[in-house]
């Protein structure tokens, strides 16, 4: 099986290996350290400020997402979100559910936030912005820079889902003064899904301790006093934990986050050229891609679901498909995971096939 969707990913030896093992009691010195370390290396793949901490939540990224939204806003606030696609829709879901007060940045489909659109929100008393940086579903990379440049002008506080775009796309939280950076650990950590990461700022672990959520599992002050000695509040994903520090350890060995996001970025250019010269019945339906996913829609009036269907059940390759209103014209091909050029040429080949024998 061949896996090219975006979470989760192909995964390394090393890290199956240790998802095959007994799980270990965890409150333990030995656990600790293992934790300090994941919460380290982190931080430097962030490019955080060295006081920055990481909170490790047993859940999949839409509960970082939650507890992001929670800890760090209440109904006195005023804040700013980009819909752009269903991730970004499901921030606009929760503030709707907490009752903060939110006003939704409607980005052209295929297109990022522009200069325009922002420009109108300036000076008018928004607190906090939330985005996800790379709106994986329909594979746009927003622009960080702008962004952060409007929220510093503004004096906004930045919470960043970064779930898809983290090891992938270059960015930096104190340069940009990002107060929260979310993570998951199935996409480009190319672990099992289960455990997220929240990156918080001195100035965020500051608002959180002042903010009383009404939650007991994601409340983050928790996690920040337990994180004090290396241990979560409640029994965490311990297999996953310890994978993530495997990968963690892997990265950093093979050059660091730099090195990571140069690799992705090779795979990802390696097979749009290869879409390209071999002349496929795809269009990219994003002007503004990130390093992590390729979307695509069939220029032969075939169905994009389709395509996953076939490639999953005759072919042992999985892309990844849409689901809703884009469930037919829309799947995703993702670079990320334990993936090499060879493997692209499989994909490539098996459309190719798909095409030569008209499958579809």
């Amino acid at each position: 099986m061949l896996n090219f969707t975006v979470g989760p990913v192909m995964t390394s030896d090393s890290v199956r290996e240790i998802g095959a093992e007994q799980v270990p009691y965890f409150r333990t010195p030995e656990f600790s350290k293992i934790m300090f370390e994941n919460e380290e290396l982190i931080k430097k793949f962030a490019k955080a400020e060295q006081n920055a901490r990481v909170c490790f939540l047993t859940g999949s990224g839409t509960s970082s997402m939650e507890a992001a939204v929670i800890n760090i806003f209440t109904n006195q606030d005023k804040v700013l979100v980009v819909d752009g696609g269903s991730f970004g829709h499901r921030f606009v879901e929760m503030l709707e559910i907490y009752d903060i007060p939110y006003t939704v940045i409607k980005p052209e489909f295929g297109h990022g936030v522009t200069q325009e659109q922002l420009s109108q929100y300036d000076g008018c008393g928004y607190t906090g912005f939330l985005i996800n940086l790379d709106e994986a579903s329909i594979g746009v990379l927003y622009d960080i820079k702008l962004i952060s440049d409007f929220c510093k002008k503004n004096d906004i506080f930045l919470v960043v889902d970064s779930i898809s775009s983290f090891l992938c796309d270059p960015f930096s939280m104190a340069e940009l003064d990002v107060q929260v950076m979310i993570v998951g650990s199935q996409k480009a950590l190319a672990c099992p899904p289960g455990v997220s990461l929240l990156v918080l700022s001195e100035k965020a672990v500051k608002k959180v301790y002042d903010n009383n959520p009404k939650t007991m599992y994601l409340d983050l002050k928790l996690a920040l006093k337990n994180g004090e000695r290396g241990q979560t509040p409640f029994t965490p994903a311990v297999g996953i934990l310890l994978q993530i520090n495997q990968r963690a350890k892997e990265i950093d060995a093979a050059g660091g986050v730099d090195m990571e996001i140069a690799r992705i970025r090779s795979l990802a250019g390696y097979f749009r050229k290869q879409m390209k010269e071999n002349n496929l019945p795809f269009h990219i339906i994003s002007e503004s891609l990130s390093n992590a996913v390729t979307p695509l829609t069939p220029t032969n009036g075939k169905s994009a679901y389709d395509y996953f269907t076939l490639l999953k059940d005759q072919y042992g390759i999985w892309i990844c498909p849409n689901g809703g209103e884009l469930r037919d014209k829309v799947f995703r091909v993702g670079h990320i995971g334990a993936l090499e050029e060879s493997d692209f040429d499989c994909l490539v080949d098996a459309f190719i096939d798909v095409e030569k024998k008209q499958l579809l």
